[in-house]
């Protein structure tokens, strides 16, 4: 149990504020479902807390984490991208942010929604029953079907782990432990 009631993790201002507001509340807005894939896939191989601490930056580098705006970025953005102190400076997480918004409009032109097409994927929120943070999985056969998918539309940086993540912050699957507050909401 971390503290205050809280999931075990959930240590430090941003971190709390994240648990507190956001982390396994179901989310269906395009715009932030696109904000947690570039997120999730900036994440990979670093910690939670470092990308929250570049949040900001990458909402300002990455045009508001608008998908039309960043599917017409360049190699000139790319470039410029690299050298900017606030994101992830990984030129393979900056081209996979970029691919990824040409392939979330693609999803988007189909389906008429990210949101259709990636919660038909998981079908509903699962509320998983952990009592401790260790118990939790780094990878689901859910998350290895999203994967699968998402891989076979062309998105980069979508590993099964990964996509996990992405459920969990998009609140496809409530992880909260059982002594968390938020466990029952």
């Amino acid at each position: 149990m971390g503290p205050e009631g809280r999931c075990s993790w959930a240590v430090g201002e941003l971190m709390t504020r994240y648990h507190d507001t956001e982390w396994g509340v179901p989310e269906h807005d395009d715009a932030r479902l696109y904000e947690f894939l570039v997120l999730q896939g900036a994440q990979a191989g670093l910690s939670w807390s470092t990308i929250l601490d570049k949040r900001e930056g990458y909402r300002s580098a990455f045009s508001g984490f608008d998908p039309v705006a960043v599917a017409g970025y360049t190699s000139r953005d790319v470039h410029s991208l690299m050298r900017d102190g606030r994101i992830v400076r990984n030129r393979l997480k900056i081209e996979s942010a970029i691919n990824n918004a040409a392939r979330f409009l693609e999803v988007q032109k189909e389906y008429g929604s990210f949101d259709a097409y990636i919660w038909n994927l998981v079908g509903g929120p699962t509320k998983n029953r952990f009592r401790d943070a260790t118990e939790v999985p780094a990878s689901t056969p859910s998350s290895h079907k999203m994967s699968a998918h998402l891989k076979g539309r062309g998105f980069t940086f979508v590993g099964p782990v990964i996509c996990y993540a992405y459920m969990q912050a998009a609140g496809m699957v409530n992880d909260h432990t059982a002594g968390c507050f938020l466990y029952q909401k």
